[in-house]
């Protein structure tokens, strides 16, 4: 299986990775100089409607895990988020 991986560098609200399917297993990861707040967020629609999964204040590495097929996952700043810095979103399986 080839490995899933979505960066984006944000910079500002509503940055977003591009959307994945995530499936079992996967990584997120928060890094970089910022203040604001990170959202993950999934949706079970291909994207229509997304759901807050988690939220941090802080520069993190954790992991989660989607037992269900066709649910895209994407990490960022929504708006009102963003206060300043660069934030390093990455999101992996």
């Amino acid at each position: 299986m080839a490995q899933k991986l979505k960066t984006k560098s944000i910079t500002g609200d509503n940055q977003f990775t591009d959307p994945t399917e995530m499936v079992g297993y996967f990584n997120i990861s928060i890094s970089g100089t910022w203040t604001g707040t990170v959202t993950c967020q999934r949706a079970f629609d291909s994207g229509s409607s997304w759901l807050d999964v988690a939220t941090w204040t802080a520069n993190t590495e954790e992991y989660g895990f989607e037992p269900e097929r066709d649910v895209r996952y994407r990490v960022g700043v929504k708006e009102g988020g963003y206060v300043s810095g660069t934030c390093l979103a990455r999101l992996s399986q």
